[in-house]
């Protein structure tokens, strides 16, 4: 039923398309296309959301699950006076990380400019500290590829102060079926949706209740799925599983997380959760994460009414440079069937 390349080839566009925080529009109307191909009600709301409706065998329930296609990012804090850009973070990155990447200025009358983000000491040739210097958000700036070399040449290229900066996701799929790249949190688990969705539109797949499939775009800054609709009564972030330290959640399983910065999940969610994993004999593991929210947890906070819960493939150096395995996507897959058709 899981369908392999189908999913990777969606994961690799998807992760294409550049998506931080408050610039996903394209990647929003990408997954749109997609899913009004295969017949499904959608709507966009006015924050940006993509709403997918789904009826099932009991109309009188409705049961939310959610994947954000918002990403990490950087923005122009200002421009420096030899023409570099100063940055600000959009969500948690690893800056560190960031050091070298090449990356694209997207300015507001829709131009694309070409740079790399460098620490402020690149050379060490040059620098002292070059190896040594921190790099933390105040001392990377990105050198543009455009012959300028002050402030007012870089403003009249069109690029200002709140322009994104993009940075390479670096997709690689391996033979030996692992997945690299940045932004697998949480574009892994949009291919994943949409891949249930197309076996919903196959036949292979019947929903047990009604469904809204919720393709958030504001999730990495907080506010992802503040907003639910009224109807959910049940709602199923899916999301990266932490890997490391005392986890036990591995590259290859599906992660059910118990508990995360916001509090426990719903109890018998959770439990229901793993019972279909271990009915379905799949690698799983139930974990803790104190330094994680999530859509459903900001649903929750907004003040949804609803019971919630967690679940997501396995996924190393999140907000770095991220791996999973394509065992995590499948076992995450077969756990969200369960979920659907129970």
């Amino acid at each position: 039923m899981f369908k392999k390349e189908e999913t990777l080839d969606f994961l690799t566009e998807l992760l294409s398309i550049n998506s931080p925080s408050g610039y996903t529009k394209n990647a929003i109307d990408f997954v749109k296309s997609i899913v009004d191909g295969l017949g499904f009600t959608t709507e966009i709301t006015p924050k940006g959301n993509l709403v997918v409706s789904v009826e099932g065998e009991d109309t009188s329930v409705t049961r939310g699950l959610s994947g954000h296609v918002d990403t990490l990012g950087v923005m122009v804090r200002s421009i420096n006076s030899d023409g570099t850009l100063a940055l600000t973070k959009i969500g948690g990155p690893i800056t560190p990380t960031l050091d070298s990447e090449y990356c694209e200025i997207i300015t507001r009358d829709g131009k694309t400019y070409t740079g790399t983000i460098l620490s402020t000491s690149p050379s060490i040739h040059v620098h002292k500290d070059a190896s040594s210097k921190s790099r933390d958000i105040d001392n990377l700036v990105v050198k543009i590829d455009e012959k300028v070399s002050n402030k007012k040449e870089v403003q009249a290229l069109g690029i200002q102060n709140g322009d994104f900066v993009c940075y390479d996701p670096k997709v690689q799929i391996t033979e030996s079926g692992f997945i690299k790249s940045r932004f697998l949190d949480d574009k892994a688990s949009v291919a994943l949706l949409v891949s249930v969705l197309k076996a919903i539109h196959a036949g292979d797949v019947k929903p047990k209740t009604n469904l809204k499939f919720i393709i958030s775009t504001y999730e990495e800054v907080g506010h992802g799925a503040a907003w639910i609709p009224e109807e959910i009564t049940e709602f199923l972030a899916v999301d990266m599983g932490c890997i490391g330290l005392d986890l036990d959640c591995t590259e290859f399983d599906v992660s059910i997380c118990a508990k995360d910065s916001s509090g426990p999940y719903d109890y018998e969610l959770t439990s229901t959760l793993i019972n279909h994993a271990k009915r379905l004999e799949l690698n799983y593991a139930v974990d803790i994460y104190p330094m994680y929210g999530s859509d459903a947890s900001a649903a929750q906070s907004a003040g949804a009414n609803i019971r919630s819960g967690l679940i997501g493939p396995g996924v190393a150096s999140s907000h770095g440079m991220e791996r999973t395995h394509v065992d995590a996507l499948i076992n995450t897959f077969k756990l969200l069937v369960a979920y659907v058709e129970n």
